[in-house]
């Protein structure tokens, strides 16, 4: 075979994988990169419907230029009440930011150590998860404990825990997914531990440490614990393609907050204004300053931005089982920062 001839085949093979991996790419996704920026933030998020959602919230606090509030779509589509700024919201892991905090502030108060095991705390699980005496505080906040993910269980959001006792049963007794501290895997069993110890040590509720502790320091009265302290009708509702019904009663154990709180508290985390003493510290050598939020019905991006000094805030509340929607948001927030970011 000639060279030349070797040429034109490798050709024609890249050409037909190109047209097969354009059958596969998932139009919408693919064309909501393309499409040129638009002359305001306003008509990007008037994209949301076009992008599959049924409502959107952005919260966007730039300084020097103060907070700003766009939306879209419906809070209710039954009803077609408008996207409301100030509607709550579930906002699912963005929750482990206050979490982390919390720990953050009981390890520099000398009621818990980040070198401490499982064991130590929980010596009742002893035997129930693999390597217990070897994973410590650390490791779990830093999802590196190698505990399977309660979530990721067959059949979890069909059939959810009633609460974290069967959440934590799901588990038990399952090998690890691999050694102590041996690599990165995010895993809410971290989470629900993690908020255990906290209640055991504190003696009251985690989000009674989190209101008193983080939330009342800098005035947030829009954050709560679950559906079950607010009125139902102030939550955006939640849709997941495919089933009709608004999902919003359904109850994960998610926080609960309007996006100007979660924007006030994460300003407030990344300034450092939440902290006291080596808790920043503390905070820093666990944990992240960002975070994203996903459960059925809702999807949340909360983010600061150092180069623009922005906080940015996105709530879509139409999830999928594909991942789609997921990409979507991701696509619309990160051409939102785009436009912010080019007034500069």
């Amino acid at each position: 075979m000639t060279r030349k001839k070797s040429t034109q085949i490798i050709r024609l093979l890249l050409l037909f994988g190109t047209i097969v991996s354009l059958y596969f790419v998932p139009w919408p996704i693919l064309k909501a990169r393309l499409t040129p920026l638009p002359n305001s933030v306003q008509e990007q998020v008037n994209k949301a419907t076009d992008y599959g959602f049924e409502g959107i919230i952005v919260y966007i606090d730039k300084k020097g230029v103060g907070p700003t509030y766009f939306t879209a779509g419906f809070h209710n589509s039954e009803k077609k009440s408008p996207a409301n700024p100030n509607s709550l919201f579930k906002i699912a892991s963005i929750d482990k930011l206050y979490t982390a905090v919390a720990i953050s502030k009981l390890v520099n108060a000398g009621h818990l150590s980040l070198d401490k095991t499982l064991d130590d705390y929980f010596p009742e699980l002893a035997g129930r998860i693999e390597n217990s005496d070897k994973i410590t505080l650390r490791m779990l906040v830093m999802h590196r404990s190698g505990i399977p993910n309660f979530t990721d269980t067959p059949d979890y959001w069909n059939d959810p825990a009633k609460n974290e006792q069967e959440a934590l049963d799901k588990i038990l007794d399952m090998p690890a997914k691999f050694d102590p501290d041996d690599k990165y895997e995010y895993s809410n069993t971290n989470y629900l531990l993690i908020s255990k110890l906290i209640e055991r040590v504190t003696g009251g509720s985690k989000f009674n440490y989190i209101k008193g502790n983080i939330l009342d320091p800098i005035g947030l009265k829009n954050t709560f614990a679950s559906i079950h302290d607010v009125d139902i009708n102030n939550v955006m509702s939640g849709y997941y393609v495919g089933v009709k019904e608004d999902i919003k009663t359904a109850d994960y154990g998610s926080m609960l907050a309007t996006a100007e709180d979660v924007g006030i508290f994460l300003r407030a985390l990344n300034e450092g204004s939440l902290f006291e003493g080596e808790e920043q510290k503390i905070y820093s050598s666990i944990y992240v300053y960002d975070h994203t939020g996903l459960i059925p019905g809702y999807q949340s991006i909360a983010k600061y931005h150092k180069d623009i000094d922005a906080v940015v805030i996105q709530f879509t509340n139409t999830t999928d089982f594909n991942g789609y929607n997921w990409s979507l948001s991701e696509i619309m927030y990160n051409r939102i920062v785009k436009m912010i970011s080019n007034k500069t």
